[in-house]
């Protein structure tokens, strides 16, 4: 039987509930498909901050590292840490330790949700460039609490880091229905962005079957609200990336449903895997968390190590329960708790 070694991370907030609960589901799936799933608990959040003085140990990375994935639930409680602390602290150091360059969002909606558009079949899956562009954390301040004070935020964009996410994202196209955007800005910002489009083109050639479209960013950002169904992979800046997953998870149905994978495609380092709900501290421990998004997260996960018919399995489930709605928390308009959700999921599993 093969066994994987998962680091959980609950983190902060409604992190801890979700956490408990999408492995809960996960472990259901493993006993059906017959593997090992072997969890390791590391609390680290803005609690570890405020006792120790650091999100995560100075070794943390060098004992996440001979873990199969990571299991995250969340990061960040802005009133006891500031989120810049919190974030950098944590999530970051891990993405780009292990070189976490791949950022990828399924956006659809499961059967029996009603997102807020009159749109329907609309199946986006978001590349987003996770560890250089506008958050390569390049630049500075000077003249500090002064009228003079500058601040510089540099961009910073790679032939390396361009290409490589761009052949990820043209490999998935291929693998589904042979149609890419790529997003830039480039009539606005020309150097970066000019840059983008000369490495998709040059990228393009070594995938004739793939046609590509590119857009600026603002008017993918209409055509996600106008005409989702247009689209099916979508490659853009860790910025642009950002903010185009964001109204992904608004237009499936909201952030319950918003999961993610931060892939090393290359492997041989864990890969990340979470819900992108944030926090929410005004609901943690209530039982009121919506867990789909980190059950979705972990189907992503199990995918990732080779489980390819237990993440089918997840996500089928999930789909009959959201599609019943007998079973839904409150965000759903339902009274069922965090717990009951994964219990309904995982009953689905076991058949």
């Amino acid at each position: 039987m093969t066994d994987h070694r998962i680091a959980l991370i609950p983190g902060d907030g409604i992190g801890v509930d979700v956490v408990e609960a999408g492995w809960s589901v996960l472990q259901a799936a493993a006993r059906r498909f017959g593997f090992g799933l072997q969890g390791d608990t590391f609390p680290w959040s803005c609690d570890h901050y405020l006792r120790h003085g650091a999100m995560m140990p100075a070794d943390g990375i060098d004992r996440l590292r001979p873990y199969a994935a990571i299991y995250l639930g969340a990061v960040g409680w802005p009133a006891k840490v500031p989120d810049s602390v919190s974030l950098h602290g944590l999530l970051l150091p891990i993405r780009k330790s292990f070189d976490l360059y791949v950022n990828a969002r399924p956006h659809r909606l499961l059967p029996g949700v009603q997102g807020p558009l009159r749109a329907e079949g609309f199946d986006i899956l978001c590349i987003r460039e996770n560890t250089e562009g506008e958050y390569s954390g390049a630049g500075g301040r000077v003249h500090v609490g002064t009228p003079d004070e500058v601040a510089v935020e540099t961009s910073v964009f790679t032939r390396r880091g361009v290409e490589r996410i761009l052949r990820y994202a043209f490999a998935q196209a291929r693998r589904r229905s042979g149609r890419l955007a790529s997003v830039t800005k480039s009539n606005a910002q020309k150097h970066s962005m000019v840059f983008w489009d000369e490495v998709t083109e040059a990228v393009a050639a070594d995938f004739p079957d793939v046609a590509v479209t590119r857009y600026h960013v603002d008017a993918i950002a209409a055509r996600f609200v106008t005409d989702p169904a247009s689209l099916d992979v979508v490659v853009a800046s860790n910025l642009f990336g950002d903010i185009l997953t964001d109204i992904g998870a608004a237009i499936q149905g909201g952030l319950g449903f918003a999961a993610s994978a931060n892939l090393n495609p290359a492997g041989g380092v864990p890969s990340m895997f979470e819900p992108v709900h944030g926090s929410a501290p005004d609901i943690a421990g209530t039982g009121r968390a919506n867990p789909l998004a980190a059950i979705w997260s972990g189907a992503l996960m199990l995918d990732h190590l080779g489980e390819t018919e237990a993440a089918a399995a997840t996500v089928a489930a999930m789909e009959r329960v959201v599609a019943r709605g007998a079973v839904a928390t409150p965000d759903r308009g339902g009274t069922a708790t965090t717990a009951a959700v994964a219990e309904a999921v995982a009953a689905e599993i076991a058949g």
